[in-house]
């Protein structure tokens, strides 16, 4: 009798993957620990399956590192689960007995854990923390608009915190001016923003009514929840202290009740700013004095006794007390894009997220309803966002745009014109600030006419030969009055002398079509247009190179999946290029048809 596959002798050590891997149901008999408590500490501890080469107990186990169960096994967190554990048996014993004074006293006692180290030996640094932020946003702002559900375990508390922790995030954004782009989707909302050097993207759903579908395991994302929620609440506090600002916020309930919490907190932060600036005047009194004045300030927000902001003071930076802030170029840009701009928002327009992005970009803001900054008939608004088409009562003084324009303009980091975004017109196509259009192989048109206005608003579109260069004619002379340096002096000369050249070759070119030289070029542009065509052979030619023979199976796998790729790539710019050509052609035989009505 032969010996078994995986036979060992007694007292061996087990090698290789045996030792290194063990099996879910493994782990828990090491932890003594339910499969729903082990599914908790994994989340938490920021353990997962492992993908051995050797799965030494079948491909249908789930296999964890042994490090890793063995780094759970040491954690604190371990024992708290075992004594909840054992309470909850005493409680389940009392309600068995039917003493209920006693599983009433049991519950009021019960005991309870903090994910505060956990977090800390997560994320040792700060921007640790900021790099992993893009899930938990996404999570909590889609909690945020879940509704309260008891089957599920989704209480009113949890989506409350929820929802305040996306506000203090957002207030701390908007007011900070760290928001880079936007971008409208069906599924909800694209943010990004950068804050202390890290890209932070997250996806807030749109404000409607949710349908929760019985496929999705709401034990695993509220446990997911939990986690984030502590994440995040340490992260808003760390940035609420970088900007001298005091966490959590008091908000006025007033505005609570009227759920204008991002206005709410932006009053905060404007109180918040003036008893900063305060704060020297009286740094010769007592202790106690200042407590006394902060007791003040908490008692005024309370009874909401501060004075109502003016509008041109609702938006400004929060500064700290030496007003010290640095800001790089960018943010210095996004700061002013809507300045002097009010605009006012109409009911039907989604109100929480034009409040979040109009004051990141500088934009003073306000809505129809109570509690808003100023009301519709103030004749100092420049623009109104409106999603429907007849209004009651129109002001010639303000534009009125779509909700679209405001998104286009912080992508685009300029103020496009309001004239394609007009009320009952068809807006120009959303385009996605996450898109590489170079990479993509395909810029679309409205892409190419941003460029040009960006290009004309920064005034780089550089003159046509022979007309506007007084300025390049006048460089000598501007430098020898003081007004450009030496360097910018010879960028003007060599520019001048290259446009000499330009305009020297085309003049040439002129003369030799004159001459009939034009014939000949024409020949030679189809001699290279038949060898461009000869081109696709010589590449099918070298496919069969024998160094790809040469290459392993994995490598040569690889190559085919890029080539495959960039097939795929070809063939999605050329279904984009033909649907652009049957558009242009139905508006084409769409206006002929209407020119045979008229006439």
């Amino acid at each position: 009798m032969g010996k078994p596959k995986h036979y060992r002798p007694p007292g061996k050590k087990k090698e290789g993957n045996a030792a290194r891997y063990v099996t879910r149901s493994q782990a828990i008999k090491i932890l003594q620990v339910s499969l729903s408590d082990f599914r908790k500490l994994c989340i938490h501890k920021g353990v997962f399956p492992r993908e051995p080469k050797k799965k030494v107990k079948g491909n249908h186990h789930t296999y964890y590192h042994l490090k890793d169960v063995m780094y759970i096994l040491h954690d604190p967190l371990l024992e708290k689960f075992r004594e909840i554990r054992a309470y909850q048996r005493k409680i389940k014993k009392a309600k068995a007995k039917k003493n209920d004074e006693l599983a009433k006293l049991l519950l009021s006692r019960a005991p309870s854990y903090r994910l505060d180290m956990v977090i800390r030996d997560r994320y040792p640094t700060f921007i640790d923390a900021l790099r992993d932020l893009d899930d938990p946003l996404t999570m909590v702002h889609l909690f945020a608009m879940l509704p309260a559900i008891d089957r599920l375990k989704i209480e009113v508390k949890r989506i409350h915190n929820c929802r305040r922790l996306c506000h203090e995030w957002q207030a701390y954004i908007s007011r900070t001016h760290k928001l880079r782009k936007a971008f409208v989707a069906v599924k909800g909302i694209y943010y990004q923003a950068e804050v202390d050097g890290q890209k932070i993207t997250w996806l807030a759903p749109h404000a409607r009514q949710q349908v929760l579908t019985d496929d999705v395991d709401f034990n695993v994302m509220l446990t997911f929840l939990e986690f984030y929620e502590a994440l995040l609440g340490f992260v808003n506090f760390q940035l609420y202290h970088s900007i001298n600002v005091k966490y959590p916020p008091i908000l006025d309930p007033r505005l609570e009740a009227l759920a204008a919490d991002l206005y709410a907190l932006s009053r905060y932060f404007d109180a918040n700013h003036r008893a900063v600036i305060q704060e020297p005047r009286v740094a010769g009194s007592s202790r106690s004095e200042q407590e006394q004045e902060e007791s003040d300030l908490r008692l005024a927000q309370l009874q909401h006794q501060l004075p109502a902001n003016e509008p041109g003071a609702l938006m400004h930076l929060v500064q700290d007390a030496s007003s010290e802030i640095e800001e790089d170029e960018t943010t210095r840009n996004c700061k002013i894009l809507f300045q002097n701009k009010k605009i006012f928002l109409s009911r039907e327009v989604p109100r929480e997220s034009l409040l979040f992005v109009i004051p990141a970009f500088g934009g003073i803001v306000s809505w129809e309803g109570d509690g808003a900054p100023f009301a519709e008939s103030d004749d100092s608004i420049t623009h109104q966002i409106v999603d429907r088409p007849t209004q009651g009562h129109v002001y010639l003084s303000r534009e009125y745009v779509q909700p679209q324009w405001v998104y286009d303009c912080i992508n685009a980091r300029i103020i496009l014109p309001t004239e394609p975004y007009m009320v009952g017109r068809d807006p120009p196509p959303h385009l996605s600030p996450f898109v590489d259009d170079e990479a993509e192989g395909y810029v679309p048109d409205y892409a190419k006419t941003i460029r040009q206005l960006q290009a004309a608003a920064k005034s780089d579109i550089q003159p046509l030969p022979g007309t506007g260069n007084d300025e390049l004619d006048n460089s000598q002379n501007m430098l020898a009055e003081g007004f450009i340096n030496r360097t910018e002096a010879m960028e003007a000369a060599e520019k001048k002398q290259e446009m000499m050249l330009l305009e020297k070759q085309y003049h040439n070119e002129l003369k030799m079509e004159l001459q009939g030289v034009s014939s000949i070029n024409k020949l030679n542009s189809e001699d290279t247009k038949s060898k461009e065509q000869s081109l696709p052979d010589v590449e099918e030619q070298s496919a069969e190179d024998p160094s790809r023979l040469m290459m392993s199976r994995k490598k040569r796998g690889l190559y085919k999946a890029i080539e495959m790729g960039k097939q795929q790539k070809k063939e999605r710019v050329e279904k984009l290029k033909e649907r652009k050509r049957n558009i242009e052609a139905a508006q084409k035989s769409e206006k002929k048809h209407r020119k045979a009505q008229v006439s």
